[in-house]
């Protein structure tokens, strides 16, 4: 791995995992302020010859949920890894729909791509549109699947771009 894939990674858990007093006073005073969704799936699925499982975290603090015309959105911030080494860290915004126990999530989350020994997207600088359909298992967990599209929307040479399935688990603590 170069010098530039670990600066990625550091900026990546500096930006996520940085907090200030007031958040942890308030962790302590809401059972439920924070959610992480944990997911697993294969990368470029409709390139054969790119394809690639894929791996990565997602995280969504609850307090900053706002109920809009759009329906409830909140900030988003994770990041994804291949196992041909690419990867993508990105911060965003999601919606969530409620259809009793289930909930439908789409997401717009610019990010920055690293393709490692995986595809070339054709720029540093990726969109993610995502869909995500989830089952409500418990009040504090969440069981779904998600489709995504990666695109430079054609600010790159070229703009292959990538679609993805995942498998996720998320858990509100």
């Amino acid at each position: 791995m170069n010098l530039k894939y670990y600066n990625l990674i550091i900026t990546f858990f500096l930006l996520c995992f940085s907090v200030n007093a007031e958040e942890i006073k308030s962790k302590f005073n809401d059972n439920k302020n924070t959610e992480f969704n944990v997911y697993s799936g294969m990368f470029d699925f409709s390139d054969d010859g790119k394809r690639s499982a894929l791996i990565g975290l997602q995280h969504q603090n609850e307090n900053l949920q706002r109920n809009t015309f759009l329906g409830n959105l909140s900030p988003v911030t994770g990041a994804l890894f291949t196992e041909d080494a690419a990867a993508y860290v990105y911060t965003g915004v999601q919606a969530q729909y409620k259809i009793g126990a289930l909930n439908l999530t789409p997401s717009f989350t610019p990010g920055l791509y690293h393709e490692g020994d995986g595809k070339d997207l054709g720029h540093m600088i990726e969109f993610k549109s995502e869909v995500q359909l989830s089952l409500d298992l418990s009040k504090t967990s969440e069981f779904g699947f998600s489709y995504n599209h990666l695109s430079n929307a054609s600010i790159g040479d070229k703009n292959p771009g990538a679609n993805s399935y995942m498998f996720n688990f998320l858990k509100s603590f």
